[in-house]
């Protein structure tokens, strides 16, 4: 995650550069879900095919927790369908591992509301445009009233929230609508994904070269003005660490003599983390660098701890590599130590090959 706000205000104001070895875990605990979203990498749909067993779940806390994971983002299909969600969470916070729960907020009420904020650290809700393409890019009419009175019910109750959107050909045109909801509505933070075509995604078209410029451009030069302006909104996005390149420009032209403490904290961050510091687990058990990656590095649930997944792959090794190996563009750029390749899974998708270039990095 490329945490835009944080790292422009950081390093505006000089403040310390702070480090950390943390694992994130993306845990997918269900492939049923109440929506037919249009880019789904988990391919979600309204039968369940595989459902990580709460058993399951418990066993493996303390060795994922041993193996550096300390915070763990419940995700899905649609988490909340599931009746032991709140087990689940309340569990993993026993074995010392924040939550967070990625949701489309349909099942979100002041009936649950109150378990919500006792179990979750985080709660991200998905929106990904004004009504009209909300409802189309989701697959039901309706669900952006719904999702946003999800993330009005969270504010008042007082659960940390997020607006989740992810920026597709489908979604793009709403960029200026989503920051002025989130202005609007105070909502404290914006998470923008950049699209990565797997699973249902594979259909949703990338943007063309120029749109996508203008609208990377778009998303930094609103995070300047957030910050500039103090309006306390935190902007991060995922899934293009490329960006930060972008980021370093733009941020050069404002505060040139603050560029050097950028640049060392966008070092120091370390761009793309898809087996670094993040994991992913599927409902079917099966561990993967990131959520988009085609392949399994091991079953939780077929007899191999998490640790021993997690230590001894020879794809792993490949993506801790620093600088990673890399071919085409990425093979020669020299802003590799920033980005670390940006997507491999989006190379892989287009491609066939987890170590070819990134066709969505914009830096010629």
């Amino acid at each position: 995650m490329l945490r835009l706000t944080e790292y422009i205000r950081n390093s505006v104001e000089d403040k310390p550069i702070v480090k950390t070895s943390a694992v994130i875990c993306i845990w997918n605990l269900t492939d049923i879900c109440n929506l037919s979203c249009r880019h789904c990498y988990a391919s979600a749909s309204s039968v369940a095919t595989y459902e990580t067993r709460l058993s399951d779940v418990q066993s493996v806390l303390p060795d994922m927790r041993a193996a550096g994971v300390r915070v763990i983002i419940l995700s899905g299909g649609e988490p909340l369908m599931r009746p032991d969600i709140f087990d689940i969470a309340s569990d993993i916070r026993a074995a010392g591992i924040s939550t967070a729960l990625s949701t489309n907020g349909l099942l979100i009420d002041r009936g649950n509301i109150a378990a919500i904020r006792q179990c979750f650290d985080y709660v991200g809700i998905s929106i990904d445009g004004s009504p009209g393409i909300h409802d189309s890019f989701r697959g039901m009419p309706g669900a952006y009233e719904k999702s946003l009175g999800a993330i009005r019910t969270c504010m008042e109750h007082g659960v940390e929230v997020g607006l989740r959107f992810t920026l597709s050909a489908l979604t793009h045109e709403s960029l200026p609508f989503i920051f002025d909801l989130i202005r609007t509505e105070g909502i404290p933070k914006l998470y923008i994904s950049h699209l990565v075509t797997s699973g249902r995604a594979g259909t949703v078209p990338y943007l063309s070269t120029d749109t996508y410029l203008r609208d990377e451009r778009f998303i930094i030069e609103k995070a300047f003005e957030f910050y500039e302006n103090n309006v306390p909104v935190n902007i991060v996005t995922g899934n293009n660490d490329s960006e930060a390149v972008m980021l370093l420009s733009l941020f050069k032209e404002r505060y040139p003599l603050r560029y050097d403490n950028l640049y060392e904290r966008l070092r120091a961050w370390g761009g793309n983390q898809a087996g670094v510091k993040l994991v992913n687990i599927t409902s079917a058990g099966d561990v993967k660098p990131d959520p988009f990656f085609q392949c399994s590095m091991g079953n939780i649930g077929q007899g191999g701890s998490f640790s021993q997944i997690w230590n001894s792959n020879g794809l792993l090794s490949a993506l801790r590599q620093r600088p990673r190996t890399l071919e085409g563009r990425c093979k020669a750029c020299h802003y590799l130590d920033i980005c670390n390749g940006n997507s491999r899974a989006r190379a892989y998708s287009v491609t066939g090959d987890y170590f070819s270039e990134d066709p969505l990095c914009t830096n010629y």
